[in-house]
């Protein structure tokens, strides 16, 4: 069974937002290169979502409804419903993720 991968508008403004930034700050074939292996990241979970894994600071709180997988040091943060594959945040790893998942995906500012 294949799932759907969508991105959300959050998720698709957060790798416009990386992209852009590395190809500023880094080089665009680094951009490209990153962009690239996160889609790939993309159809290997269409194929298989159940691969990733909580996210550590979610499970702290006894929160299952959300995994990850990474492309490092980037996290993508997706919700399976149904046949479908939702990815809610792409985020460098190294932020304050516990801030960051109570707000976006919890909404507690």
């Amino acid at each position: 069974m294949f799932f759907k991968v969508l991105l959300t508008a959050d998720a698709a403004s957060d790798l416009e937002e990386l992209y852009q930034y590395i190809a500023i700050h880094d080089a665009p074939g680094k951009a490209d290169h990153v962009l690239t292996h996160i889609e790939k990241v993309f159809d290997s979970l269409s194929e298989s979502p159940e691969r990733g894994v909580y996210p550590k600071e979610l499970l702290a709180l006894g929160i299952r409804d959300y995994r990850e997988v990474f492309f490092k040091p980037y996290r993508l943060i997706y919700r399976v419903i149904g046949d479908t594959v939702y990815i809610l945040l792409i985020v460098d790893g190294r932020r304050d993720m516990q801030t960051l998942l109570q707000w976006r995906l919890l909404g507690n500012a």
